[in-house]
């Protein structure tokens, strides 16, 4: 059961059971990083199942609105918390996200020189 389901009608459930289910499978190896430059907030879980799969993820939430870069940051959040890894944002609208056996040295420091 997705998120959609918690919140559709009735009707929306009966509507959806007749279409076919497209399903998503993840081939990432774990420890491998996968780009993603999502669209909509809808991509959230294909990053959430590579995360759980144990692959790190760079996201860049440039093409998103506002709102929906901070909802998938929340719920990036939330699966990364669940998995005992981390978020980190690494640049403007760039965040990596990498599960607990994957080890991230080193820091960006995100301010600008003024030099």
């Amino acid at each position: 059961m997705g998120w959609k389901d918690m919140f559709a009608t009735e009707e929306e459930t009966q509507e959806e059971e007749t279409q076919p289910i497209e399903t998503v499978t993840t081939t990432a190896a774990p420890g491998a990083v996968a780009l993603f430059e999502p669209r909509s907030f809808d991509e959230a879980t294909e990053i959430a199942n590579r995360i759980k799969n144990g692959s790190a993820t760079a996201i860049n939430l440039h093409r998103l609105s506002k709102d929906y870069a901070q909802r998938t940051i929340d719920f990036l959040t939330g699966v990364v918390y669940a998995l005992d890894g981390r978020i980190e944002k690494v640049g403007h609208n760039l965040i990596l996200c990498s599960p607990a056996n994957m080890k991230v040295s080193g820091s960006i420091d995100l301010n600008r020189d003024t030099d």
